[in-house]
């Protein structure tokens, strides 16, 4: 029998292009389903009470206007309180987080370091105390929160959802180019990813602020969260459980976006490391468990914990096509599965979303310039994969210093939201 030259290794790439057709035309229908809402906003009466609760590290410039926000939010003062664990802290972020109003928990392990320790060990002083509450809404130190957002997660736990992420937004947006493209990344994903999945009935993921977990669940099946990415790994070892995470559009947490490359480089990297070590631990379980359950929920987590080694297949594969230009060495079979017409419209589609959201959310007028160095901010993400990856087993929690002080007042102000529920404090 006569083979090409080239078999052997058709025997890799031909898999590989079939890789990449999947995870291409998969994550880009999905996209769709993210440009409409489901449903209308429907409100339910305050019945659920919430424990709020901030894990902080060093963050005495921002962790007061938070506590301050909290204080207006559009909620039952009878029905949630404030807490802040100061975690290792060496700055003022206990005695500026009590002279606002929280009750402070002090935490001082230097071995066990880390935001997923420093939840489980304020999870476990919230249950010990008299008074207990339906859900804990958990929130980074410096973000600041929309006045509806306990009202929204209220209504998503009177229909009975038990992990719940909400609407990820940027409090600064417009500070600086990577401040931009960074608020614009999570715009983008916001919806064509979290409310896409939601709106067909997948599992969302936790992004480990702006979170709600009912009391019940954390008491039940423990939190157990402690690697660089608690957040992800709590997703899915929810999951595992056949407990999806639900997306709360209308429930807006603002979050602070790193000024400085570098900034933004460690940080994505802590995110890379972790995700390599979840999905090594998770694919195997969920993939049995899938089977077992018969549950599409699962196999679309594997997906999800596999986007960087995606990554890291598609840039090797778009590396190998520059030198196949010139000197062929593997069938190609991609214009075979595809004609060019639906390549291009991809390729187009990948640049068309984002300036759909940015339309959609009436975007500040920076953003839109911002756009223009977009792409660096997106594949810049390649090395820091590489690099994560090679990373993958290196435990040490690198901290994001957080120094943009801004009240609710100055965000809302300078941020209209087409989905934003609340312009005006409510409370006084």
């Amino acid at each position: 029998m006569n083979f090409p030259l080239h078999f052997p290794l058709d025997l890799i790439m031909i898999p590989v292009q079939l890789i990449v057709v999947f995870f291409t035309l998969y994550y880009f229908f999905l996209s769709f389903f993210g440009l409409f809402k489901s449903a209308p906003k429907a409100d339910s009466k305050p019945e659920k009470s919430f424990a709020i609760l901030v894990a902080a590290h060093n963050e005495e410039n921002v962790i007061g206007q938070l506590v301050e926000n909290f204080h207006i939010l559009d909620y039952p003062d009878r029905l949630y309180d404030i807490f802040v664990v100061a975690d290792n802290c060496t700055d003022r972020t206990a005695e500026v987080a009590r002279r606002a109003g929280a009750t402070v928990f002090e935490r001082v392990d230097p071995v066990q370091r880390g935001k997923g320790f420093a939840m489980e060990w304020g999870f476990a002083n919230l249950f010990k105390l008299p008074k207990q509450y339906d859900a804990v809404a958990v929130f980074d130190a410096d973000n600041l929160v929309d006045p509806q957002f306990l009202r929204v997660m209220n209504h998503h736990l009177m229909k009975g959802e038990s992990v719940i992420q909400g609407y990820l937004d940027a409090k600064n947006p417009t500070d600086t180019w990577v401040a931009g493209t960074f608020a614009i990344c999570f715009w983008v994903v916001d919806h064509i990813w979290h409310l896409a999945k939601y709106n067909i009935g997948l599992s969302s993921c936790l992004g480990g602020t702006g979170m709600v977990i009912s009391t019940e669940h954390l008491k039940r099946h423990g939190w157990g969260a402690t690697c660089l990415t608690e957040d992800l790994e709590f997703t899915m070892k929810c999951l595992m459980e056949g407990v999806p995470t639900s997306w709360a559009h209308d429930a807006i947490v603002y979050d602070e976006k790193p000024l400085t490359f570098m900034q933004s480089w460690n940080q994505r990297k802590r995110w890379a490391q972790g995700h390599f070590d979840v999905a090594s631990r998770y694919i195997p379980r969920l993939f049995a468990e899938g089977f077992k359950r018969r549950d599409v929920r699962m196999f679309d987590g594997i997906l999800h914990l596999l986007q960087p080694h995606f990554l890291i297949l598609s840039t090797l594969f778009v590396l190998l096509s520059m030198v196949h230009q010139t000197t062929p060495f593997y069938t190609n079979i991609l214009y075979t599965v595809l004609p060019g017409e639906v390549w291009a419209v991809v390729a187009v589609g990948q640049y068309i979303f984002p300036l759909v959201v940015l339309t959609k959310i009436n975007a500040p007028l920076k953003s839109w310039f911002y756009m223009l160095l977009y792409p660096v901010f997106i594949y810049s993400w390649v090395p820091i994969t590489f690099i994560g990856y090679l990373h993958r087993h290196d435990k040490n929690w690198s901290h994001t210093p957080h120094s943009r002080s801004m009240s609710y007042h100055e965000v809302i102000g300078s941020f209209p939201k087409d989905n934003m529920l609340s312009k005006q404090i409510v409370k006084s």
